[in-house]
């Protein structure tokens, strides 16, 4: 075989694998969860993903495992296009139907709880890379049952708690206001972040126990008629030291290398506006996901246009075998 038909064989064999090795090897994308008030995987990360200390979180390892913890904020549906309700079925609303994260579906009125009250609340949404797209927070109806499974019918859907579009990340946070209203004891809230620049959707839950008095933070008196632990959200030391166990990526955002997870502290920090206005560029033009899938579409015509080099080669190698032995 001519040196020239040799070269060309050798490349369209190399191409090929590589082509289809970089389509399986694109990430899923995961970028945040509600961190005020705290949602239930952030609250079990908090705790310890390996000895978690309230029941309720050793109850989800058990039924989970930890790495549903380390990736807490992988919590995610990438081609939800705002059809929620079809997707995700009733008692499986806070792991949105994922089988990694069940843990978080189990019925149990002793989830650790933010203490509320009716009245104007801040919420803030801890994001590791951020997106155009609306945030919605909805609260259960009053005699919500949290020993029974949520299921849609539970939420109050037709009036939300918040609405918030596009808003800009700072210190690694999406902060937006909304108004809780008049509920009493153990209650929850269910955040879903619908994108604009993509179909993909992330969801929360967080477990909250209103008390009697008002606070324009939040705050109050956890009701009586309803104990649980207190939420606590985990710390930036916390998220850092547990980065190298998420199977998380963040398509480059704060991670150097797009085949290891993601570091959620670099990544929130490099994506502040007030650093170089690294957040609100990436909002604004949403190229943050477009990378990987440009990348597959060029892989997928990588590997058709090897496929095709090397059948024509093979063609013209059979056609000169041919004419020689003549």
């Amino acid at each position: 075989m001519p040196a020239r038909r040799k070269v060309a064989t050798v490349a369209a064999l190399g191409v090929a694998p590589l082509a289809l090795t970089a389509l399986a090897a694109a990430p899923a994308s995961a970028h945040g969860t509600m961190g005020d008030p705290v949602s239930r995987v952030a609250q079990c990360y908090a705790e310890g993903p390996e000895s978690p200390k309230s029941d309720a979180c050793r109850a989800a390892v058990a039924a989970g495992g930890t790495q549903a913890l380390y990736d807490w904020n992988g919590i995610r549906i990438g081609d939800a296009n705002g059809q929620h309700q079809a997707l995700i079925p009733d008692g499986k609303l806070c792991s949105a139907n994922s089988e990694e994260f069940k843990g978080l579906d189990l019925a149990r009125a002793d989830w650790p709880a933010t203490s509320v009250s009716s009245g104007s609340y801040t919420f803030r949404y801890r994001v590791t890379a951020p997106h155009k797209g609306t945030f919605k927070v909805y609260v259960t109806k009053s005699g919500y049952d949290p020993s029974q499974p949520l299921a849609w019918s539970d939420l109050d859907l037709e009036h939300p708690v918040a609405t918030a579009t596009d808003p800009v990340a700072s210190g690694g946070f999406y902060t937006f206001s909304g108004t809780l209203p008049a509920r009493s004891g153990k209650q929850l809230l269910y955040a879903i972040w619908q994108r604009s620049d993509s179909p993909e959707a992330f969801y929360s839950c967080s477990d909250v126990s209103f008390g009697t008095s008002g606070n324009s933070d939040g705050g109050g008196t956890t009701s009586s008629a309803s104990p649980a632990p207190t939420a606590s959200a985990p710390s930036d030391e916390q998220i850092e030291d547990g980065a190298d166990k998420s199977t998380v990526e963040h398509h480059g955002h704060g991670d150097a290398d797009a085949s290891t997870s993601a570091d959620p502290t670099t990544a929130a920090a490099a994506n502040e506006p007030n650093a170089a206005g690294t957040s609100e560029n990436l909002a604004e033009t949403g190229t943050d996901d477009s990378t990987p899938y440009i990348a597959i579409g060029g892989a997928a015509a990588l590997a058709l246009g090897a496929a095709m080099l090397f059948a024509s080669v093979r063609r013209r190698a059979t056609g000169d075998g041919g004419r020689d032995a003549r």
